[in-house]
């Protein structure tokens, strides 16, 4: 399949006159898609029960006839104000217990049922209206699931529907109140009705109570995607998707997955930078026009594996935005390389946000393809340069990695909800070792914790899971010819135990005796170069010493095919521990300068370059801010 870009258009915004040029210079540009709808049920049905399609039917007719493929999005988003009325318990509630009001967008709780039956109503008003529609091409559910911390909610719908899932995640008060350790300072309940939510309590609550209201939240953005999607398979055969965000961890995006055909991204790189990103000042002024040379590369490898080897970036940066704290344009060529960036990972299309800027409400101040007066942006041009350069590469087929990292999100909630140490943090532990893989010039896949390959990686990675269960184990070692886990794996129980027996070691002749954390000033050296930082596994045991820490105590030991990371390496340890583990393993390396990143497929590969300047390596010069392909030569015919 030869990559595609698109872009999201907003009819309701422009006098209809406007359309039909628009959609023309749209496909003049080399644009094939166009997402729509996504936040116009007010438009769509102005009072309940008010249907007003018409405008909607004539746009998809006008995008469609000049050529376009439509994603049509369920409105869900952005419930409009008379929702309110018929639905006034339907806001969300923080942890304060203040209540999310009207008045910008994702005002409403997963939770509440009738808030959901009225999102399968109007997903199946648009699906019998437009499910076989030949202009619809896919349908988008719902926007940016998580966005302004709104998986989690206090309110009293999501009240009623815990205590409902914990009656059936545990069956009887007696098995919670023994799961949880609700003996420690006479938590227990002799009811589910008796219990509350996690939140305004006098110190810390419980983190079984916690983590458990973290899973159930997880699981209320699950059942709602699959309302809508469920309605929808009915109607059409179009694929169905959702745009996630990057470094949004609130719920389990393998399992909204499951549901949908493809998983998309919206990809911000500059605005992640300064908002998004632990990075010294040093590296940030050096990337503050192009992103970091990682962050998006990451997302682009984690949806790929959430949508199952399909993924979009429904959402491109095209200029400067509007919500970081600091918005610089990006550099010229940055849009046209994040684009290719992103068909190096496997990206099917590349839509970016949005046609035309606003010049009204929250988001006047974000860039589009063009100005708000209709004059073109300089990413217009970049567009088109990006056209031009994908009907030159053609198809890219991607191809399995050597290396994997695994990704939990049950992980992200268990540490965020007792981190131990203010400096650790799992998305940041992960990151830290994609960044090294990454380094070292690899090309990296991730995998979860229910959907181990079967066709094996030479290594995986496997930083922080917080629970590892003598299977996931076994999966992971039969799934690779070396598994690195730790620090901090296996470290509590599904419930938030500390396990009597570690999982996660059962290979391993191992056993953490006991954790430090340590302020970010703080290092432990590892002898021979690197150290450990922000948290520190005290381990023991007959397995060998493969690397010591300066005290002479392990920093990293291992047996056969299976290794334990003792602490929370800096840039120079993981850069040990990946030439290690790819010498075991006869894995070549590609090491990198700082700021060019290599990405290999089955057909290409491609040096890219975050730099501000051109770049020398390994016989190739890549200029700045571009993006060099090299074809593979085809394959022998036997």
């Amino acid at each position: 399949m030869k990559p595609e870009l698109g872009v999201c258009y907003y009819p309701e915004h422009w006098p209809e006159a406007m359309w039909a040029e628009d959609a023309a210079r749209m496909v003049e540009t080399g644009i094939s898609w166009v997402r729509i709808g996504e936040f116009a049920w007010s438009r769509m049905e102005p009072a309940p029960g008010d249907l007003q399609l018409d405008w909607l039917d004539r746009a998809i007719e006008t995008l469609g006839a000049a050529g376009l493929r439509v994603v049509l999005g369920t409105p869900t988003a952005t419930p409009p104000r008379w929702m309110l009325e018929k639905h006034p318990d339907m806001l969300a509630v923080d942890a304060q217990g203040k209540t999310r009001k009207f008045g910008s967008r994702r005002h409403y709780c997963f939770s509440h049922p009738g808030y959901v039956q009225e999102s399968v109503r109007i997903a199946r008003i648009m699906g019998e209206r437009y499910g076989r529609n030949p202009h619809i091409a896919a349908w988008q559910i719902d926007n940016e699931y998580g966005c302004h911390d709104t998986t989690v909610s206090y309110g009293l719908a999501a009240l009623h529907a815990f205590r409902l899932w914990l009656k059936d995640q545990y069956g009887s008060i007696d098995a919670l109140n023994e799961a949880w350790g609700n003996i420690f300072w006479a938590m227990e309940c002799r009811d589910f009705d008796q219990i509350d939510l996690p939140n305004l309590t006098v110190t810390e609550p419980n983190p079984a109570h916690v983590l458990a209201f973290r899973r159930f939240s997880s699981d209320q953005v699950v059942a709602y995607n699959k309302a809508q999607a469920d309605v929808l398979r009915a109607l059409t055969d179009a694929p169905l998707l959702h745009n996630y965000m990057g470094r949004v961890l609130d719920f389990d995006h393998f399992k909204v997955g499951e549901d949908l055909d493809i998983a998309t991204w919206d990809s911000y790189p500059i605005g992640f930078l300064s908002d998004r990103l632990e990075a010294d000042e040093t590296h940030k002024t050096a990337f503050l026009q192009q992103g970091d040379p990682d962050m998006q590369a990451f997302h682009h490898d984690l949806y790929r594996a959430v949508g199952r080897g399909r993924w979009w970036v429904m959402e491109q940066q095209p200029g400067p935005v509007n919500w970081a704290p600091y918005n610089p344009a990006p550099l010229p060529g940055m849009v046209k390389l994040w684009s290719l960036e992103a068909v190096a990972h496997g990206a099917e299309v590349v839509s970016y946000f949005r046609w035309r800027q606003a010049p009204f409400a929250q988001e006047q101040m974000h860039a589009g393809l063009l100005t708000p007066n209709n004059r073109p942006a300089p990413a217009l041009t970049e567009a088109k340069q990006t056209s031009d350069a994908l009907s030159e590469i053609g198809n890219v087929v991607q191809t399995q990695a050597q290396v994997a990292i695994l990704f939990d999100y049950a992980s992200d909630w268990a540490w965020s909800t007792q981190p131990q140490g203010a400096g650790f943090d799992y998305f940041r532990l992960v990151f830290s070792a994609y960044r090294a893989l990454r380094r070292a010039g690899l090309s990296v896949d991730f995998v979860s914790s229910t959907n181990i390959p079967r066709v094996g990686y030479k290594f995986i990675l496997a930083p922080g899971i917080a629970t590892v269960s003598d299977n996931l184990e076994r999966q992971l070692v039969e799934a690779s010819d070396l598994l690195i886990l730790g620090p901090r794996s296996g470290a509590i129980t599904h419930d938030f135990q500390i396990p009597r027996a570690r999982p996660g070691l059962s290979g391993l002749n191992c056993d953490v005796d006991l954790v430090e954390t340590l302020p970010p000033n703080i290092r432990r050296s590892v002898e021979g170069g690197g150290a450990a930082q922000h948290w520190i596994d005290r381990v023991s045991g007959a397995a060998s010493n493969l690397l010591t820490f300066a005290d002479g105590t392990p920093a990293l030991l291992g047996e056969n095919r299976l290794w334990y990371l003792a602490g929370f390496p800096d840039d120079k340890l993981w850069d040990r521990v990946v030439e290690m583990a790819a010498r075991k393993t006869e894995v070549t390396l590609y090491p990198m300068l700082k700021g060019l990143r290599r990405r290999e497929t089955a057909t290409h590969v491609f040096l890219i370059n975050y730099n501000a300047q051109p770049v020398a390596w390994n016989g190739d010069v890549v200029d700045a801010c571009d993006v060099a392909v090299t074809q593979k030569d085809a394959p022998e015919e036997e």
